[in-house]
């Protein structure tokens, strides 16, 4: 009886107990900080094997001073497998106190690069400035505009649960807008290349809305986007968010392209104002083919080497071509990369049309005529003084 009235106490726990320590568990969770830190001494250095491999990696254990928050000037001691630090480097490091115990871990999460990037961005600024002059620093407050439209407009957007289709077309939209008055002013040809950019963003949005539904494209393909599923408990549309990737990513090579077609109409209508219209599209266009060459290429280079670690990890399977390709993270880049390509290709003769539409005034019949009977005076003039002399 006893050894039944143990057993019966023993399922009473587990039935009761254990659901309760489990609730706790996912009630109270783990604290979690990152810290700025700097290195005060290294204590050793040395290689390990990373477990169940043959592969080496650095470690080393590190005497530090947190330089923020609540344990400024603490001395801590931590060992850092991650990337190699000396003696006065700043770090971020990582603090986790347990809820269950209050232990405290530290670990290495990043180096200290603001320094780099400031130093770098200063001289990105003073090299626009310097050789870009007033068109550079145009050129600065547009970049600025577009980052600050993205970080209210379009991230607020999304996270708010609107649909990242409609907000990247309104956003890219509002990014050409800015960006294109600001640097080159107010004018015919300025606003020609706009329209042009903002017809071709539209139909590259319907494009890569379907191109997603044929590739059967989730937006699952990165680390990040699973990340940020969680985060945001499943609210956020990852296909579309995909899309609007695509829309803003083709904006600045886009924009390159529409602004060069405007601005070829504009001179060979200046050159030669006598030209009809179809003959200025069709020379217009003929610039516009050589430029499209170099810009899709710079396109896909670009996409390729932002995949290239991937490449390189893919590279060591036994999988076919065709199936590495088949995976998402792959079609994704596929996918990218042409309907970008198409859009660029695109810029060019909607641009050149909404161009000369806007900025070649059609002539009129007895205007071609008088046009006319003026090039034959004049070639026949020539003519005449030619075979008197």
């Amino acid at each position: 009886m006893r050894i039944k009235a143990a057993l019966a106490f023993i399922v009473f726990l587990a039935i009761f107990t254990f659901p309760m320590v489990a609730v706790a568990q996912e009630l109270v969770q783990d604290k979690y900080e990152k810290l700025k830190a700097r290195v005060v001494e290294v204590v050793n250095e040395g290689v390990e094997f990373i477990p169940g491999t043959e592969v080496e990696h650095d470690i080393q254990t590190l005497r530090a001073e947190i330089l923020e928050g609540e344990s400024k000037g603490q001395i801590i001691q931590l060992v850092n497998d991650l990337v190699m630090l000396d003696k006065g480097n700043k770090f971020y490091l990582s603090r986790v106190t347990h809820w269950d115990s209050n232990i405290i871990q530290y670990g290495v999460a990043d180096p200290y690069r603001g320094t780099a990037l400031w130093l770098l961005t200063i001289m990105f600024i003073i090299a626009t400035v310097v050789f870009g002059g007033k068109q550079g620093l145009r050129g600065l407050l547009s970049l600025a505009g577009s980052f600050a439209v993205i970080a209210f407009v379009l991230i607020p957007g999304i996270l708010a649960g609107h649909s990242p289709v409609l907000v990247a077309v309104g956003v890219s939209s509002l990014i050409i807008v800015l960006g294109s008055y600001v640097t080159h002013g107010f004018n015919k040809t300025t606003t020609a290349a706009v329209v042009g950019m903002i017809a071709t963003v539209s139909l590259v949005g319907l494009l890569a809305k379907l191109s997603i539904g044929w590739a059967s494209l989730t937006g699952f393909g990165a680390d990040e986007a699973v990340y940020l599923n969680f985060s945001s408990g499943g609210t956020i549309d990852l296909a579309g968010l995909l899309l609007g990737g695509i829309l803003i990513g083709l904006l600045g090579v886009m924009y390159d392209a529409a602004i060069g077609q405007a601005v070829s109409v504009e001179e060979l209508h200046r050159v030669a104002p006598h030209l009809p219209r179809r003959t200025i599209y069709a020379r217009a266009v003929r610039i516009g083919r050589e430029h499209i060459g170099a810009l899709v290429n710079t396109l896909a280079i670009a996409y390729v080497g932002a995949s290239l670690p991937l490449l390189l990890m893919f590279s060591y399977t036994s999988e076919s071509a065709g199936l590495i390709l088949n995976r998402e993270i792959f079609a994704t880049e596929i996918v990218r990369t042409m309907v970008g390509s198409i859009g660029l290709i695109l810029t060019v003769p909607a641009t050149t049309m909404i161009a000369v539409l806007m900025l070649v005034k059609p002539k009129r019949a007895d205007e071609e005529t008088i046009e006319a009977e003026k090039r034959a005076l004049e070639h026949a003039s020539a003519h005449h003084g030619h075979s008197h002399g």
